[in-house]
């Protein structure tokens, strides 16, 4: 699976969690309360993370990390589809700037 089809799928996954909201509460997340979502999954991953090194005990730990990550992926591409922003455009911009960045470090 490449990058557009995970963004294609987060999409999908996304219209069908509108369509429950909707449903459910007469309305659609906002950005806003999409981003505090991501970050209580990323407070989840943190334990998860903690876990895997050993200093938390957590059962399945690795099936549970995998679902987290999972989890702030699909956040990320909604949040960046929702944003106008182009991910992968930004992801490749980005890690070319930083690795030029830490080339020259290391060069110096």
């Amino acid at each position: 699976m490449n990058f557009s089809d995970l963004e294609k799928a987060a999409l999908q996954l996304n219209e069908l969690y509108e369509q429950l909201e909707a449903k459910r509460y007469g309305r659609v997340w906002s950005t806003q309360e999409l981003a505090l979502g991501f970050m209580g999954d990323v407070g989840d991953l943190a334990k998860l993370v903690q876990a895997h090194a050993g200093v938390r005990t957590i059962d399945d730990v690795q099936a549970k990390l995998g679902h987290e990550l999972s989890d702030c992926l699909w956040s990320v591409l909604v949040l960046a589809n929702k944003c106008g922003i182009d991910l992968q455009a930004e992801f490749v911009r980005n890690t070319k700037e930083i690795s030029e960045y830490v080339s020259n470090e290391l060069g110096k």
